[in-house]
């Protein structure tokens, strides 16, 4: 990288030598790789124009797209932070976003305009862009006229890249600050790891606002100097298209459950593929069965989240171990991890204890949240992630991690992570709401559904049908309920806490 810690700098040192190759293809248009260099250089030099304070943050919440891709790299490569926001989220959740963020710019979709410009001049951004699904917008107009050239600034290791907002239990988002080095050292760990070649042609489905799309894929095949197939969202048909022609596959269980309910997914289809990668989600034993005795190859999966990235992974090179289904696997190079008790003490194989981790992929701390920072990290510096996990057990090696449980109460329905405290406080507002309870059952298909419990007040009855309307106007929609049950008293344990537990089995 020259001295240069910018993320940028090392993903281009992998584009391969021939620029004018296929760099990504969608169904409407392929993408060489000069074309990501100079369309990425045009918004790094249109940034640059604005004369923003170094470490400025620019807001995002568009569609998929190629261009949003080249947009974050843009950032990157401008030393701006990229702070991507879910497409699902509503005016009122962004709000809160731009408000404790303070982008500076803001890019969004031309049919949120309006509502976003109002957003961005009530939260101080100086600059207001579009860019929609097709790649038009008033960022790709504005940045045709730059110049297709740009001189990556010089970053250091600590300089923050990104932000990624994580929902907290407490229904206040969390900003993970990630740095250059945070970015870079997992890219090039993963590289390795997962055996990543300039002749992979990745299958990307994934969405590019968290962890798993933007930095695990998209790092994946830009460091190797691989070909994306850049489709905008799991689509079945489009999936059976381009397998064929596919080596890698990143996605959520649920893209698995749906591909194996659809006999065309066979195992001639996918001759050339030589890696599935499961994660965001827990992948059920059955499915990673299933999968296994049907493609004839075991999915990988692997273990990471919004403040570290990749943490630990089942193998990739078979001789170093199994891929075991309902494991997470091992520990990363340079990534350790440990089980403890409550008093921090580290656990035996088989004892399930609190996760906590520790690498140069560790996020530095939340944005402007110190004291929620402290609280976090242990007094030697390990992570306390909040997932409840163990070592071993049974028939499982020693040093493969299984995820038990979440701490934090942290809900994940088809890849997205629910907070149900967000969602209960939302609920409690609502006419004739006394009280509410938020828990995940198990789920065919999304891994988990978000289910409502709610208390009337007296002499109250509930429309849920409205209740119900007034969460989807109001909320992203993988967090509104998929059910809601009305009863009369939700169940407490002698301290007064509610158990959750008992409502589980009860409306598993």
């Amino acid at each position: 990288m020259n001295g240069n810690a910018n993320l940028y700098a090392l993903l281009e040192a992998g584009f391969p030598v021939d620029r004018t190759a296929v760099a990504i293809e969608t169904p409407e248009r392929t993408y060489s790789w000069n074309e990501i260099g100079q369309i990425s250089a045009r918004i790094a030099n249109l940034l640059q124009g604005l004369a923003l304070p170094a470490g400025s943050r620019v807001a995002v919440q568009v569609e998929k797209s190629p261009e949003a891709l080249m947009l974050y790299l843009a950032c990157v490569r401008a030393g701006l932070v990229y702070l991507p926001l879910n497409t699902a989220y509503r005016e009122s959740e962004v709000e809160y976003f731009l408000t404790d963020a303070e982008p500076a710019v803001v890019v969004c979709d031309s049919e949120n305009l309006e509502w976003m410009q109002r957003l961005a001049k009530k939260t101080g951004a100086v600059q207001v862009y579009t860019l929609d699904a097709n790649g038009s917008g008033s960022l790709t107009l504005a940045a045709a006229s730059q110049d297709q050239a740009f001189e990556t600034v010089q970053s250091l290791p600590d300089d923050l890249a990104a932000i990624l907002y994580t929902s907290g239990t407490t229904g206040r988002s969390k900003g993970a600050m990630l740095s250059h080095l945070n970015l870079s050292s997992n890219a090039q760990v993963l590289h390795k790891y997962w055996g990543w070649r300039p002749d992979d042609v990745l299958l990307h489905m994934l969405p590019i606002f968290h962890v798993h799309g933007l930095f695990v894929a998209s790092h994946g095949a830009l460091l190797a100097g691989a070909r994306m197939i850049w489709l905008p969202k799991l689509d079945i048909d489009q999936a059976l298209h381009y397998l064929p022609q596919s080596t890698v596959l990143m996605g959520v269980p649920t893209y698995y459950v749906r591909l194996l309910n659809d006999a065309r997914f066979t195992r001639e289809l996918c001759r050339r593929m030589r890696l599935f990668i499961s994660g965001s989600a827990p992948l059920l034993k059955e499915t990673f069965d299933d999968f296994k005795a049907r493609i004839g190859q075991p999915i990988l999966e692997r273990y990471g989240m919004s403040e570290t990235i990749m943490l630990t992974s089942n193998p990739y090179d078979l001789d170093s171990g199994e891929r075991l289904g309902g494991t997470v696997g091992q520990a990363l190079p340079e990534v350790q991890v440990r089980v403890v008790d409550d008093k921090g003490a580290e656990l035996a194989p088989g004892e399930i204890g609190n996760v906590q981790v520790r690498g140069p992929n560790v996020f530095s701390g939340y944005w402007r949240m110190p004291e929620k920072t402290r609280e976090e990290f242990t007094a030697d510096g390990w992570f306390r992630t909040g997932d409840v996990g163990q070592w071993g057990g049974g028939a499982v090696p020693a040093n493969y991690l299984s995820i038990v449980g979440r701490s934090k109460d942290l809900i994940i329905s088809g890849g997205f992570n629910i907070y149900p405290k967000e969602i209960e406080l939302f609920i409690d507002d609502l006419p004739g709401v006394n009280e509410s309870a938020v828990i995940g059952v198990a789920h065919p298909d999304f891994g988990e559904a978000v289910v409502a419990v709610v208390v009337p007040r007296p002499g109250v009855q509930l429309d849920t049908s409205a209740m119900l309307a007034a969460m989807k106007s109001g909320m992203a929609n993988f967090k509104v309920p998929k059910q809601i049950h009305v009863i009369q008293q939700l169940p407490r344990n002698t301290m007064g806490k509610v158990q959750k537990n008992i409502l589980r089995t009860q409306y598993s």
